[in-house]
This record gives structure tokens, sequence and C-alpha cells, in this order.
């Protein structure tokens, strides 16, 4: 498994129930900000994989969800799994993202090891 792919793993772990993270947000946690679509490949790829990831707490950064759907995860199972959570939705399959935004604190941040100046980047641009 890649170092890339493990990170992922345990950006998308860290992320409490009731909230969610978009794709940006975790590649930007994994210290690559442009590899959103690597991210969504890499939870794609864990469909039907021993990987325990909650993967429908990623969405879009509109607060949409995107996922295309295969033959196990869809937006309805995805719209499921975050309703039992208590994240409420509109009939488009959006969610008002900054109420649900999961914003890590430095505390949480620094498990990701991620360089201080870094860190403080991404404090300011998501806010604790």
């Amino acid at each position: 498994m890649s170092p890339f792919k493990k990170r992922v793993i345990q950006i998308v772990r860290a992320v409490p129930q009731g909230k969610v993270v978009s794709y940006g947000q975790v590649a930007s946690y994994c210290g690559l900000p442009r590899a959103a679509r690597q991210v969504g490949w890499i939870l794609n790829s864990t469909e039907g994989s021993p990987i325990d990831l909650p993967w429908w707490r990623v969405v879009n950064n509109h607060g949409y969800l995107s996922i295309r759907g295969t033959t196990l995860q869809d937006k309805q199972l995805q719209k499921k799994l975050l309703e039992a959570e208590g994240v409420l939705f509109s009939e488009e399959f959006t969610l008002p993202m900054e109420q649900y935004r999961y914003r890590p604190t430095k505390k949480e941040l620094k498990t990701f090891q991620l360089e201080d100046k870094y860190m403080q980047f991404l404090l300011e641009k998501y806010g604790v």
C-alpha cells in the first residue's frame, strides 16, 4: 500500500460520526492539496475490501454527494448512512457543508504529521 493511500485511510478514519470532509480537504490533510481526484480513486478502490473505512463521510466541497455509484456504494446508501449519523440533506443530495465539515484541532492535525507552517495554513483555511 502506498504512503498516500495509508494517509488517506488514516484521515478518513479520523472523521467523527456526524461530520464530513471534502475530497480536497482529505488531500490537503495528506499534504497534497491537488490530489482530490486520487482520494476518490482510493476510496473507490477500497470497495469490497476488508479495510474498515467510513467512506460515506467524504463528499464534494459544495456538500453534494458526488459518488457515481458502484455495485455496493451509491448516493442513496451514502445519504442513508449520513442521515443515520444525524446529517440532514436537501432533496438534491446536498448538505450544508460548513455546518457538518470536520475541522480537526491542532492536536489532531499533528497526528497527520504535517509541517508546522502547512498545518497553520490548514487551520486558517478550514478553521477550528
